[in-house]
């Protein structure tokens, strides 16, 4: 399934240059994960690198955007 950040995003922006599908965007208060372009890093490495930066866990499987 796609990744969301969620509210505990505190807009530090690592995450945003780690995605390797551009999929990460800064919203108006946190950063956003596009779920239509998130592949959760799969292809690309063996963990999810927004998950793996992000000091306050923000990123966390969107149960609302499975993988087909």
């Amino acid at each position: 399934m796609a990744y969301k950040i969620t509210e505990e995003c505190i807009a530090c922006g690592a995450c945003e240059p780690e995605c390797p599908v551009s999929a990460i965007t800064e919203g108006t208060d946190i950063y956003v994960i596009d779920p239509e372009v998130c592949v959760e890093c799969v292809g690309y490495f063996d963990e999810q690198q927004c998950a793996a930066v992000c000091p306050v866990d923000a990123p966390q499987p969107d149960p609302d955007h499975p993988r087909s």
